[in-house]
């Protein structure tokens, strides 16, 4: 049975799938639903000049439409030889991905992998990102992924890592689940949708908590890590190698 989440997304129990998505809609739907979405854009574009010079490779893992490596383009638009990369398997995104990064007058090198992130090759880079993506992936590849992360990243390179997060003990997670229902209230999402969509994301959504998610980070070898944003059960960090 199909499910209406909002902003004409129909899906089912257990059956949320970024294939299925009206592409159209997805960073509307996106950005009603994670708090500070493009703050978080943001942060990274002015945390970029730290790590992205001239001959950079830039990954952006779970790229989607290709906004953000189109911003981040942009506002570096006075350096030479630069390489976005973004993996997104969904294909429906595709022409998305193209029309963004094709938009640009800028002279940078833009490529989209629409292979599963755990199989992919990554070749060495001064800066990966990863917003709100790594939450989607089945856990037994998160080490790895991470892992790979570590390893192709240059000295002094960074990984940006965006998560949602459970709460470090029961009642810290009722409290923030709760809070963050209240707010997709305030986006204009029915009790229904708000429903419906926690019902599809059921066995596609699994988050950990800010503890667990720096070991993953700590077992690959990273040791400088700043958290760099947090709203409720939404928090981004800053790993460096």
């Amino acid at each position: 049975m199909d499910f209406d989440a909002g902003d004409s997304i129909n899906t089912s129990r257990g059956g949320w799938n970024f294939k299925d998505i009206d592409t159209k809609e997805f960073e509307n739907h996106v950005a009603k639903s994670v708090p500070n979405y493009y703050e978080g854009h943001e942060y990274i574009r002015f945390l970029s000049d730290y790590f992205i010079h001239n001959d950079s490779v830039i990954y952006d893992i779970g790229c989607s439409t290709g906004n953000l490596l189109s911003k981040l383009s942009n506002y570096h638009k006075d350096k030479h030889n630069l390489k976005f990369i973004g993996i997104e398997p969904s294909l429906n995104f595709e022409d998305l991905f193209n029309k963004t990064t094709n938009s640009s007058e800028i002279n940078h090198n833009f490529e989209l992998i629409t292979t599963e992130i755990q199989d992919v090759v990554l070749e060495k880079s001064d800066m990966i990102i990863s917003y709100y993506t790594i939450q989607f992936i089945p856990p037994r590849y998160r080490q790895k992924i991470i892992n790979n992360i570590y390893e192709c990243l240059n000295w002094g390179g960074s990984f940006f890592f965006f998560e949602k997060i459970r709460g470090n003990d029961a009642r810290f997670q009722d409290m923030l689940n709760l809070a963050y229902l209240e707010y997709k209230k305030t986006k204009g999402y029915s009790n229904n949708e708000i429903m419906n969509k926690m019902l599809s994301l059921k066995g596609r959504l699994e988050p950990y908590t800010t503890k667990e998610n720096n070991l993953f980070l700590e077992r690959a070898g990273f040791k400088d890590i700043c958290t760099i944003s947090r709203n409720l059960c939404f928090e981004g960090k800053i790993a460096i190698k």
